[in-house]
C-alpha cells in the first residue's frame, strides 16, 4: 500500500478544512524527510501530519480523556525543489527517504505548501520523535518562504518514554516500535512515520500519571522534562 498516495487524499497542501485547526484537545503529530541530517544546513523535502484527538464523557474528569487518531485530521505536502539543488541530489538520500528527483522537482511550492501547514497546524501543540529536528527544519522553512516560524509549543516523544518507563537510555523510535509491536508500513516515509509515532503516544500514554494527564500538554511536556534527572543519563 502506498501510505503517501493514500494520506495525500485525506488532506493535501493547497486543500483541507482550517475547521480541523480548531478542534479542541487536538495534538499535532510531526514528521518530516530531509535532504540529510543536518538541521541546520539540510533542506526540507517533506511534512507530514495526522492529529491525535482527546474525548472525554460529559463532565468527566480532564484526566480521563482518552486520546484516538482521527486519520481524516492529516497532512502531507512534498516541497518543491529549487533546479540547482535537485541536480545536486544525493542519490543515497533518495534511497532513504523515497522522494525522487522527479517528486521533487515537481512538488508544491515551498510557500504555498507551508502556508497550507500553519492553516492546518492553528494553535494545535505539536509532537514528534527527536522533535528537535523536526521543529529546526520546519522553523527554517517557514523563515525562509514565509518570514516567520509557527510558535507552536512541541513535545519530544523520546525523553517521555523514557521517564515512563524510567530508562536512561537514548533509544531510537525503531527501538519503541518494536517494543510495543507497533507496525510502520514503511520506515522513513513521513506519513507512515507520523502514524507510527501516533500509535506509540497512545501506548504511552496510559502510564501518563493522573496529575500530569490533568494538567494537559504543558504538564506532560514538563514531565517529559524529568528525564534529566534518571539515573545513567547524559
Amino acid at each position: 500500500m502506498d501510505v503517501s498516495r493514500w494520506w495525500r487524499r485525506l488532506w493535501s497542501a493547497g486543500s483541507g478544512s482550517k475547521r480541523l485547526a480548531s478542534v479542541p484537545d487536538r495534538w499535532v503529530l510531526v514528521d518530516v524527510e530531509s535532504s540529510g541530517l543536518d538541521a541546520r544546513r539540510d533542506r526540507l523535502l517533506a511534512i507530514a501530519a495526522c492529529a491525535v484527538h482527546f474525548e472525554q464523557a460529559h463532565a468527566a474528569p480532564r484526566a480521563r480523556a482518552r486520546p484516538h487518531i482521527v486519520l481524516t485530521d492529516s497532512f502531507e505536502a512534498v516541497l518543491r525543489q529549487d533546479e540547482s539543488k535537485v541536480q545536486a541530489v544525493d542519490k543515497q538520500n533518495i534511497l532513504i527517504h523515497g522522494i525522487g528527483v522527479g517528486t521533487q522537482r515537481t512538488g508544491v511550492d515551498p510557500t504555498a505548501a507551508l502556508s497550507a501547514w500553519r492553516d492546518y497546524v492553528g494553535h494545535s501543540p505539536l509532537v514528534a520523535y527527536h522533535s528537535d529536528f523536526d521543529q529546526t527544519m520546519i522553523d527554517r522553512a517557514c523563515r525562509q518562504h514565509l518570514g516567520e516560524v509557527i510558535r507552536n509549543p512541541w513535545l519530544d516523544l523520546e525523553p517521555l518514554a523514557a521517564v515512563l518507563h524510567q530508562d536512561p537510555r537514548r533509544w531510537p523510535l525503531d527501538h519503541w516500535l518494536d517494543r510495543y509491536q507497533i507496525r510502520c508500513l514503511t520506515r522513513h516515509q513521513a506519513a507512515a512515520d507520523t502514524l507510527a509515532t501516533a500509535q506509540l503516544l497512545l501506548r504511552l500514554w496510559p502510564m501518563v500519571p493522573e496529575l500530569v494527564r490533568r494538567a494537559g500538554f504543558e504538564g506532560v511536556r514538563d514531565h517529559a522534562a524529568g528525564h534529566r534527572f534518571i539515573a545513567g543519563r547524559h
